[in-house]
């Protein structure tokens, strides 16, 4: 059968693939810290919204879902998004507490993948960082039922109006429903891309306390 698409419209433009090759030298022992160097260099890069992560989550019948959340904080103990606990993703979560994303930063020609298991973050930490977002956001997490069926847009505005009411004059609290998630690492992979799609892959696994560092082919 002849392909769908032609592959030689999916060839990788010229000058991609220059970026200099990953070595098991460069690489920090904690991945956690290499990824914080990546993620200062798609910064410092100015690649619009860096922290961008396409999670992937799974229902309790192992059915996959994936979208793009902002990932807010990348601490120690593994990587922090926000989101409805009420949403797709925060029932998934419930019933399948694990949980993987990527992150590509094309123009660095580099990629992460992370997998492992989800909690939610304490009530205070979601807490102080709702108090952070803007007011409009604040006011419409409170009026967005979110993965719920809408009947129409003005049902939402409807909501909306009403949250701004209720609301007026004083700080808006961050809902029961709303909150953090961590994500603690199990498996980490850093991709820099290379010529002829002979990719540099390193992949960090848990062990016990430590980390084990392995090369893959490409």
């Amino acid at each position: 059968m002849r392909p769908v698409i032609d592959p030689r419209a999916m060839q990788a433009p010229t000058g991609t693939h220059e970026h200099g090759a990953l070595r098991r030298a460069d690489l920090d022992p904690d991945p956690i810290a290499q990824f914080r160097r990546w993620l200062a260099d798609a910064d410092a890069a100015g690649i619009p919204l860096a922290n961008a992560i396409a999670l992937a989550t799974a229902d309790a019948e192992g059915a996959p879902s994936v979208r793009h959340v902002l990932l807010r904080g990348v601490e120690p103990d593994g990587f922090v998004f926000y989101t409805n606990h009420a949403s797709r993703k925060g029932h998934e979560l419930a019933g399948n507490p694990r949980a993987a994303f990527t992150v590509l930063w094309r123009e660095l020609d580099r990629q992460v993948g992370v997998r492992g298991r989800v909690t939610q973050v304490p009530a205070t930490v979601s807490d102080d960082y709702f108090a952070t977002r803007p007011r409009e956001a604040q006011i419409g997490a409170w009026a967005s039922h979110q993965s719920e069926p809408l009947a129409d847009r003005p049902e939402l505005e409807r909501r909306l109006a009403e949250a701004t009411e209720r609301f007026d004059g004083v700080d808006v609290p961050r809902p029961p429903f709303w909150g953090g998630y961590l994500l603690s690492p199990e498996q980490v992979e850093f991709w820099q891309g290379r010529r002829f799609r002979l990719h540099d892959r390193f992949r960090y696994t848990r062990a016990d306390a430590d980390w084990r560092v392995e090369r893959l082919s490409p």
